[in-house]
């Protein structure tokens, strides 16, 4: 039996992409330091150019921890509806490659092009002709990862950012893994990296080291995905874009809490990954559900559902808290939170006017 074709995958990530746009349609603010965001008490960012960043901001941060780290920094509403419609004109250039496309964000996504529309056989070309055609239609820059499964080209969309490419071969990639520290493994978060590290995992050579039983008794569900990346394999496929259920994200934490606004504090970056989503599908949901674990691996979880779909960052979190404080006082310390949306609908299926993003 012929063994089957090894797969090219590219994964496109925009060169911070909100902060670019605004860069990009207001020349007086290109080379400053600039935030996405609101700048009030409670705001949060969105997103931070490169010269942010260069200061330590970076998106999901407190605003005001961002302005105590750059003074100078500029803070503009976001543009969604123009973030949205940019996207768009990149995914019509991703369709010219393929239909296999599945976003990840409205910045963001992994493209297959083992069998692709222009019968390119070069994937690298490929990710070459792309970027030039991004930069050219949207005036932006977008960098590319290039390997054989999603993991690798997530991975080595980071390597030679801003504007720039890297390709992980089947040759390299279980080499690449092994050296790298598993703190930067995508799918592994502070939290996970934190537990690894008391298990003495540091680097894809530790993770490799594991058993698989030991990997699935101390990260559940998550073990053979662990174990597969550790040795450069991952299967699973780039699926097409479609409507979910429901979308959700929960972190476990490194030591358990047990204070209310910390607590609300843990919810931030639950909610911008399930937004993000959101937006990459032009998605909005009716139902919040935030779900408590304890201590002693008790749950409880509590929902909310409102009359019109929501997608807003700011109205989701207030929801999140506001379940969150029914709960409260815990009756054990929190070892993890999570964030659902359910009752999805396609933001093209009504005509109700968001409310105001409160960031």
């Amino acid at each position: 039996m012929a063994q089957p074709p090894v797969r090219k995958i590219i994964h496109v990530d925009m060169d911070a992409f909100y902060a670019s746009v605004e860069q990009r349609d207001n020349p007086a603010l290109r080379g400053l330091p600039l935030a996405v965001g609101g700048s009030a008490a409670r705001g949060v960012v969105a997103a931070a150019s490169y010269e942010a960043r260069t200061f330590g901001v970076h998106s999901a941060m407190p605003s005001v921890t961002a302005k105590r780290k750059c003074p100078d920094l500029i803070f503009v509403p976001p543009r969604f509806d123009v973030y949205r419609q940019v996207s768009h004109q990149i995914r019509e250039i991703f369709a010219e490659y393929t239909p296999l496309i599945e976003p990840l964000s409205l910045d963001e996504a992994y493209l297959d092009v083992t069998e692709n529309l222009k019968g390119m056989e070069i994937a690298t070309e490929i990710a070459l002709e792309i970027r030039a055609k991004i930069k050219v239609v949207t005036g932006l820059n977008a960098s590319a990862g290039i390997s054989y499964n999603k993991f690798l080209a997530k991975m080595a969309s980071d390597l030679n950012k801003p504007n720039g490419q890297a390709v992980i071969t089947p040759k390299n990639g279980p080499g690449f893994v092994e050296s790298l520290a598993v703190k930067k493994f995508h799918g592994v978060g502070p939290a996970t990296a934190e537990r690894m590290k008391n298990h003495g995992i540091e680097t894809g050579l530790d993770l490799k080291s594991k058993p698989l039983s030991f990997l699935q008794q101390h990260f559940g569900k998550s073990g053979a995905y662990f174990y597969g990346i550790a040795r450069g394999i991952d299967e699973r496929q780039v699926k097409a874009d479609r409507i979910r259920k429901s979308v959700g994200a929960e972190d476990t934490f490194a030591e358990d809490i047990g204070d209310l606004d910390r607590a609300k504090a843990e919810l931030k970056p639950l909610v911008e990954k399930v937004r993000r989503y959101c937006e990459a599908h032009d998605i909005a949901a009716k139902t919040v559900t935030v779900k408590i674990k304890y201590s002693d691996f008790s749950q409880a979880t509590r929902s909310k559902t409102v009359s019109e779909p929501i997608s807003d960052a700011g109205i989701i979190t207030e929801i999140a808290e506001v379940l969150l404080a029914s709960v409260f006082p815990f009756k054990r310390s929190v070892r993890l939170l999570g964030v659902t949306l359910s009752s999805l609908n396609s933001q093209q299926t009504f005509q109700e006017p968001q409310l105001a993003l409160k960031l």
